[in-house]
């Protein structure tokens, strides 16, 4: 197991056991896990995005802590996030990064997740021409984001 999916696994355990919340001390995180403290940070705003459904709270000091929430959104809540998250024009990994947040939300299938993915990949897209194709992604995931919510 690579120390990053460790780190995430030990705040996923954290964030269980305090009902959706914790508080992280990165030095002492740091420490259990034999790592160095800018490891937990990488961890932490990679995996622990708003995207992903938590916010991220930081006091600084001795004292100081990262808290970190999960934050319960019910499915429109979630869809109309990434809706507004897409922008005008979205590159295809960045898309697949969403559609893999909404599978593992349970708000797509697998089926439906790999559907999505190839309308709206390179290949399909490779007659328009290379400087719209982030644009026409950007349109077909927001149409077909609007149809999932009900």
């Amino acid at each position: 197991m690579l120390i990053s999916d460790y780190i995430a696994q030990i705040i996923e355990e954290m964030l269980d056991a305090g009902d959706g919340c914790a508080e992280v001390r990165r030095n002492d995180l740091a420490l259990k896990v034999g790592c160095v403290p800018s490891q937990i940070n990488y961890v932490i705003t990679s995996r622990f995005t708003p995207e992903r459904g938590y916010i991220i709270e930081s006091r600084r000091g001795g004292g100081g802590y990262i808290r970190i929430v999960r934050k319960q959104m019910h499915k429109n809540d979630y869809l109309m996030h990434f809706f507004c998250a897409i922008g005008d024009s979205i590159e295809e990994d960045e898309a697949n990064a969403y559609l893999l947040n909404l599978l593992g939300a349970n708000i797509i299938t697998e089926r439906e997740s790999k559907i999505i993915s190839r309308a709206i990949s390179s290949g399909s897209l490779a007659k328009a021409p290379p400087s719209q194709r982030g644009a026409i992604r950007a349109d077909i995931l927001r149409h077909i984001i609007l149809d999932l919510i009900n």
